[in-house]
Order: C-alpha cells, then structure tokens, then sequence
C-alpha cells in the first residue's frame, strides 16, 4: 500500500472521528440542537440543561486532532489528482487549506460557545454573549465550507468528466462532508 492510499485511508477514519465532535455539540440529552433555538433562551436552557460540559471539551479537541489528521489525506488526493490536473489539483489544494485553517477553528469556537453558555448557567446574558461571539466569528464557518465545496467540486468534476481513471459512480462517495 503506498503512502498516498494510506494518507486517504487515515483521512477517512478522522472524517468519522469529526463526525462524532459534531454529534457532541449537535445532539444534547435534551434533544438535537438547531440555529433557530438561539432565538429564545428558555429554549436554549432547556435543550442544554443537564448537558455535561466535557462533551464540549471532548469536541473541540477531538476536532482539531481529527481535522489535522484528515488535512493529509487531502493532500493525498490533490498529489493524485494532479497526475491528471493540475488546475483541479491546485483547486483541490487551495478548497483543502480554506476548508482546514479555519475549520480548525470552527471547531474550537462552536465548541467555546457552547461550553461558555452552559457554564456561565444558560441565561439570557449567556445567550446574547454567545451570539455576539458567533457573529464576530461565524466567517471562520462560512470560508471553511466554501473551501470543503472548493475541494469536492474540484474533485468531482474530474471524476465526472472522465479526466481520471475513477468511475464516474465514484462520486456518489464524495460527499462533501466535513
């Protein structure tokens, strides 16, 4: 196996391992979390009542570490899709550094502004601190999935248009997420 398959094969482990950070911050004891709760603090309180905050701490860290693993098996793909394409690789890398630099700390920060709400005791003045802290830093998520969408179109229309040996059905494995 070469060193590039490998890279691919880590990258694809770490890709789980950052699906579970996301499912720690998303699903709480009380149900799933979603953007529309931020709106109303009893909401808010009750869906993160009883909610340990090492979840968050597990997270943010598990994130990073996860992130940095799967950055190499991009650059794996990039180092063999230039082979083929070296304006779609050099997509792919530029997709591949938007979506880890700030995607690092995406994961910190939504992590930081649920362990600060649950504990500084989930009140109004802990929701609206949280939301001035995600405004402030929310474009670390928009250019993290601008760079994910870089990568996998990139990617995809290659594959599509038959420029690498993949099969075109390939692509139904690409899925973009991060």
């Amino acid at each position: 196996m070469t060193i590039t398959k490998i890279l691919m094969l880590v990258a694809c482990i770490s890709h789980l391992a950052t699906m579970e950070c996301d499912r720690l911050i998303t699903y709480t004891p009380n149900g799933r979390f979603g953007f529309p709760a931020l709106k109303d603090n009893e909401q808010l309180s009750k869906l993160f009542d009883g909610t340990p905050l090492k979840r968050a701490m597990i997270s943010m860290v598990l994130g990073v570490y996860s992130l940095a693993v799967s950055f190499f098996g991009y650059l794996a793909l990039v180092e063999w899709l230039r082979e083929y394409s070296v304006v779609y690789a050099v997509l792919m890398l530029i997709g591949a550094v938007l979506f880890f630099l700030p995607g690092v700390a995406h994961h910190v920060f939504f992590g930081a502004i649920e362990w600060f709400y649950i504990r500084s005791g989930r009140t109004e003045e802990s929701r609206k601190m949280i939301m001035e802290f995600f405004r402030k830093t929310s474009s670390t998520m928009y250019v993290c999935y601008f760079g994910l969408l870089l990568f996998s179109v990139s990617l995809f229309i290659p594959v599509v248009s038959g420029i690498t040996p993949l099969p075109q059905w390939a692509c139904v494995f690409n899925s973009g997420h991060g």
